[in-house]
C-alpha cells in the first residue's frame, strides 16, 4: 500500500499529539504531586480511593465532632470546680459560725457571702458554651435553672396549702426550678458506640437522677425527692444563709433547719459534685483516647489514598524529561519529512 504525504503528515501530527498529551500529563503530575487525576488515569483504582475518602470524611467528622465535645467537658470541668470551690467555703462559713462566738452582726456578713456564692453557683449551673447551655440536656437553648416563685422558707400557717413550706421531699417547693431536659446529649466516638457527653442539672444540682426524672416527667408539676446520698445543692447553700439570718445553730425546726445539720448536707453535696465529676472526666479520656484513635486511622487512610493518588516525584521529573527527549526528537523528525517534496526525486 502506498503511503501519500498527506497520509506521512497525519501519522506525523497524530504521534506529536500523543506525545505532546504524554508530556502535559507528567507536567501536571509533577506540580500536583498526584498521579490519578481523572478517571481514565487508572479505572481501577477509582472505587478504592472514593472510598478511602468518604471514609477520611466521616473521620474529620468524628474528629471535629469530638474536639468540640472535649472542650465543652473542658469547660463543663471547670465549673464542677468552681462548684466544689463554694461548697467548700461554704463549710467553712458554716464551722466557723458553729465554733465561734459571733455576734448576728458577723453571721449576717456571713450570710451575705453565702447569698453571693448561691448566685455564682446559679452563674454555674446556667453556663454556656457556643451559646448553648451546658447542663440542660437536650434542651440547650433554654436556661436550665430559674427562681422557684413560690419557694417559702417560712410560711405562716396555710389551712388551704396553697403556698407549701419547704419540704425536701417535694422538688416544688425548693428556690430553684429545673427547666432543661433530663436526657443527656450523646456522642458517637465510633461507628455504633455512643457516649454520653454532658451531665444534666438535674442530676448534678438536685440529686434527681435522669432515670427518676424521665420517669415521672417535667418539673413541675412533677414532685421529686433528693435521691439517697444525693441532695439538692442550692437548698443547702438557701437554708445555710437563713439559718445565719436566724441565728439559728441547732435547731431542726427553726429557720434554716440549723447550722449544725447544714455540715452533712455540705459534705453530700460535694461528694455529689465530686461524683459526677469524676464520671465526667472517665467519658473525657475516653473521648481522648478515642481521638487518638481516630488520628491514626487517619492516617492509615491517608497512606493508602497518598499509594493510588500521589506520584513519585523521582520517578515522574524522570519521565518529563524522557518524555521531552522524545518529544524533541518527534519535531526533528518532523520538521525534516515536511521538507521533503517531488522535486527531491528529480
Amino acid at each position: 500500500m502506498k503511503a501519500t504525504e498527506g497520509t506521512t503528515y497525519r501519522m506525523l501530527q497524530t504521534n506529536l499529539n500523543r506525545v505532546t498529551n504524554r508530556l502535559e500529563e507528567l507536567r501536571i503530575q509533577g506540580a500536583t504531586g498526584i498521579k490519578l487525576n481523572k478517571p481514565s488515569d487508572d479505572p481501577s483504582a477509582i472505587r478504592p480511593v472514593l472510598t478511602t475518602r468518604t471514609q477520611l470524611m466521616h473521620t474529620d467528622r468524628y474528629l471535629e465532632t469530638m474536639g468540640v465535645t472535649s472542650d465543652k467537658m473542658e469547660t463543663t470541668d471547670g465549673h464542677l470546680n468552681h462548684v466544689e470551690n463554694i461548697l467548700q467555703r461554704v463549710k467553712e462559713i458554716t464551722i466557723n459560725s458553729i465554733n465561734s462566738a459571733m455576734s448576728q452582726e458577723d453571721l449576717n456578713t456571713f450570710a451575705d457571702e453565702v447569698a453571693n456564692m448561691r448566685e455564682e453557683l446559679l452563674d454555674a449551673a446556667n453556663a454556656q458554651v457556643d451559646g448553648k447551655y451546658i447542663f440542660s440536656g437536650y434542651s440547650e437553648t433554654t436556661a436550665p435553672f430559674i427562681e422557684n416563685p413560690n419557694y417559702n422558707p417560712n410560711p405562716p400557717v396555710d389551712p388551704l396549702n396553697l403556698n407549701p413550706p419547704y419540704d425536701p421531699t417535694d422538688s416544688t417547693t425548693w428556690p430553684y426550678i429545673y427547666m432543661g431536659d433530663p436526657n443527656p446529649t450523646e456522642l458517637e466516638i465510633t461507628p455504633g458506640e455512643y457516649l454520653e457527653a454532658n451531665l444534666t442539672g438535674n442530676d448534678l444540682f438536685m440529686g434527681i437522677t435522669n432515670s427518676t426524672m424521665q420517669a415521672g416527667g417535667p418539673s413541675p408539676p412533677a414532685v421529686y425527692a433528693s435521691e439517697p446520698g444525693r441532695i439538692d445543692i442550692f437548698s443547702v447553700l438557701m437554708r445555710t444563709e437563713e439559718a445565719l439570718l436566724a441565728g439559728n445553730i441547732d435547731d431542726p425546726l427553726a429557720a434554716g433547719g440549723g447550722l449544725q445539720s447544714k455540715l452533712d448536707e455540705l459534705d453530700t453535696a460535694a461528694d455529689q459534685n465530686r461524683r459526677l465529676r469524676s464520671q465526667l472526666g472517665n467519658r473525657a479520656s475516653r473521648v481522648e483516647t478515642a481521638m487518638r484513635h481516630q488520628e491514626d486511622v487517619k492516617i492509615d487512610l491517608s497512606q493508602i489514598l497518598s499509594r493510588y493518588e500521589d506520584a513519585d516525584a523521582i520517578q515522574t521529573f524522570n519521565d518529563i524529561i524522557q518524555q521531552e527527549t522524545a518529544f524533541q526528537a518527534a519535531l526533528s523528525i518532523t520538521s525534516k519529512v515536511s521538507e521533503i517534496s517531488i522535486l527531491n526525486y528529480f
